[in-house]
């Protein structure tokens, strides 16, 4: 079972606690840039940008610095990532970010630490078999 996080769009408020949630956690900011999850919002609806793990980005790794863990999960290696951003140019649901001034390409991991700010439940950790 591969473990990612679920999002549900129809349920979104765009009320950005899941982004503020994970930028205060991993990098102890209230910086939106910093978030590994990002809310777009649109016209009538907002669309939560979250990595759902299909690996692609670790195919195009040139110094295999995207590893995937035991919970089907993609890492990101500092010590072995040059920031070419490779898998960010790669990602098709564009769930790789770079922030100003930072050289690592940052991710949603699902540790879902976001789910319990989120008011409408519009984020969920979920599993699902590999093909």
């Amino acid at each position: 079972m591969k473990k990612f996080l679920n999002t549900y769009d129809e349920d979104c408020i765009a009320c950005h606690a899941c982004e503020i949630s994970c930028a205060r956690i991993y990098f102890k900011v209230d910086d939106l840039e910093r978030s590994r999850i990002r809310i777009e919002e649109r016209e009538k609806s907002a669309h939560i940008v979250a990595c759902n793990q299909c690996e692609t980005c670790v195919q195009v790794c040139p110094t295999l610095a995207l590893t995937v863990n035991a919970q089907g999960v993609v890492l990101v290696n500092n010590r072995l990532c040059v920031g070419c951003y490779m898998c960010i140019a790669a990602c098709p649901n564009e769930s790789m970010f770079r922030y100003l001034g930072g050289i690592i390409p940052i991710k949603c991991i699902a540790c879902g630490l976001c789910l319990d700010s989120c008011p409408t439940e519009a984020i969920r950790i979920e599993e699902k078999q590999e093909n």
